[in-house]
């Protein structure tokens, strides 16, 4: 499963965004970090990887919806010829 995993202190949430076996605890350990989540920049930064993202998705893994709906939020971007 692709996950959040919360790191950071108190009231100042910072997550990683992990793949991770769903049954383990929500900061136990991952099998890989493929992206960061920072709610409290004006706006939210997000940095992901997309090319590992879509490779556990075609290994069988699934979103969680939060998680879902940052990458739909942030797809690839295609880098510009000059």
């Amino acid at each position: 499963m692709i996950r959040l995993a919360r790191v950071g202190a108190r009231k100042q949430p910072y997550y990683r965004i992990v793949v991770i076996e769903k049954d383990r605890a929500r900061n136990g350990r991952s099998i890989e970090v493929v992206g960061t989540y920072n709610p409290r920049t004006d706006p939210a930064s997000v940095e992901l990887k997309h090319e590992r993202i879509a490779y556990w998705r075609g290994v069988g893994a699934q979103f969680s919806p939060r998680v879902e709906k940052l990458v739909e939020k942030h797809p690839v971007t295609a880098p510009v010829a000059s």
